[in-house]
């Protein structure tokens, strides 16, 4: 089954990481009621600075900062717009503003893939 995936890498502050955990458990929970299929936030664990690049150069990631890889799966491309066309109208997310973001957006790498190869 191929799927979509909008895949994100993002540096979020030591001090700010139970706030980026309820945020997302949040977001989890809105993405999912509308349909995605997965959503896993992940923090680093095992990411160290490359010679050339890597996930903390990626993100021009602070000694205070921790790197997240996030990922939502979902059926199509066609069915990730659908969702997140609702997730965008969901009121719960509305209320939230860059403000409550405990991240710098600006340097968030996302985009969307399709899937080559599933196992």
């Amino acid at each position: 089954m191929a799927r979509y995936v909008d895949g994100f890498v993002l540096p979020v502050p030591k001090k700010n990481v139970e706030k980026y955990r309820k945020v997302a458990k949040l977001a989890a929970k809105v993405w999912k009621e509308h349909g995605a299929l997965e959503y896993v936030e992940a923090q680093a664990d095992d990411v160290k600075p490359g010679k050339w690049t890597s996930f903390p150069q990626s993100v021009k990631l602070k000694k205070d900062e921790v790197v997240f890889f996030s990922w939502i799966t979902y059926k199509s491309r066609a069915h990730r717009d659908r969702v997140n066309k609702a997730v965008m109208a969901d009121k719960r997310l509305q209320k939230m503003g860059p403000e409550m973001m405990p991240f710098d957006g600006k340097r968030m790498i996302y985009g969307g893939f399709k899937a080559l190869v599933e196992a």
